[in-house]
């Protein structure tokens, strides 16, 4: 057997074990060795990838790809930044067909952006809750987001923080009110139109009134809103129950309310993009964090509320009252609101 033989077999058989290795804990998901080593020390065919553009934090992407990785032996190209920064990028390389899926971000970003992607019901559906649906299948919920408030538990008292959505706009909390620059966090804008749909104040007049609360305090990103609270920077904020679960849990100086005129639980989406290179893997995507151990695994390790029926629900998670929130609405309003924060704001194109 000559010396190029040997080594093509050696080859083959350093990946077979590799894969087998992979492939020998499909449990509950935990973190380990992935694909991505194998797939970045060899060439990966084209028919085992998937571009993946995710608005997620790496703590919550991150495992969860290379779950789906190990499972399946499919490598991921992760794009991540901003829900609006990778809309963008999404509607911009669909054309081209340089992106599979889009993972993360409020589903009435979907609804906005709904010309870039393609119907696709799960293989889970059937034990998915029908009221967190796409009535057309262009996008699948991912987990279920309510929005809370939280204040810093050594400077503001349980009963003077802001239990309603009215009283967020006191004078006493003007410039005191952590909230993360709109083009940046897909969180802001469902804030915005969770206010919009409670108060019935149209979005246009809910930015202005919260930008003016604001008093120029503009968080660069969601990320901030714990920390700036915690550290007493401002006093009160606007985020979701699982950041504020967490952050609670971590030790973080902080409390939450659930507003008691109501508040939206929009869950996050996923979407098959429009021209998919690898749109097989995309589905298997979709039908992977739908699956009961990835929605038993964002529950117990992000705190997130599952939109399986299936999955019983923690008892961390406190009762709250959820409106009927209408996303179709929410989509159709996205503009003007934007409008409106760059005018604010001076970002006018």
């Amino acid at each position: 057997m000559g010396n190029g033989v040997k080594k093509k077999l050696l080859t083959m058989v350093m990946i077979t074990e590799a894969v087998l290795l992979l492939f020998s804990g499909c449990g509950k998901i935990s973190p380990k060795k992935t694909v991505r080593e194998v797939s970045e020390k060899y060439s990966v065919a084209d028919e085992n990838q998937l571009i993946v553009y995710t608005s997620h934090k790496k703590e919550v992407y991150l495992p969860i790809i290379q779950e789906f990785e190990n499972r399946t032996g499919i490598y991921v190209d992760i794009k991540a930044g901003g829900t609006q920064e990778m809309m963008q990028m999404a509607d911009a390389a669909f054309a081209q067909g340089l992106c599979d899926i889009m993972f993360g971000g409020g589903v009435e970003s979907y609804e906005a952006w709904k010309d870039n992607f393609m119907s696709y019901e799960s293989s889970e559906a059937r034990e998915l809750d029908r009221n967190f649906m796409s009535k057309d299948g262009t996008w699948t919920p991912f987990t279920e987001l309510p929005i809370v408030f939280i204040y810093n538990k050594k400077l503001v008292n349980s009963s003077s923080a802001p239990h309603t959505w009215e009283q967020l706009f006191d004078s006493k909390w003007k410039g005191k009110i952590a909230f993360a620059d709109m083009d940046n966090s897909g969180t802001s804008y469902t804030i915005v139109s969770t206010i919009s749909q409670i108060t019935g104040d149209s979005p246009e007049n809910v930015v202005s009134r919260l930008y003016n609360q604001l008093d120029g305090n503009i968080l660069k990103s969601s990320g901030d809103v714990i920390p700036d609270v915690s550290n007493g920077t401002t006093l009160v904020g606007i985020t979701l129950e699982e950041t504020a679960l967490k952050a609670i849990n971590k030790g973080y100086n902080i409390d939450m309310i659930y507003p008691q005129d109501g508040t939206s639980a929009v869950p996050d989406g996923c979407g098959i993009v429009v021209n998919a290179p690898h749109e097989e893997n995309a589905k298997l995507f979709i039908d992977f964090i739908t699956g009961y151990d990835t929605q038993s695994y964002a529950m117990d390790e992000f705190y997130r509320r599952p939109v399986r029926e299936d999955v019983k629900l923690r008892k961390v998670f406190g009762d709250i009252t959820i409106i009927d929130f209408d996303v179709q609405q929410s989509a159709e309003d996205e503009k003007i609101a934007f409008d409106t924060w760059h005018q604010l704001t001076g970002q006018e194109d």
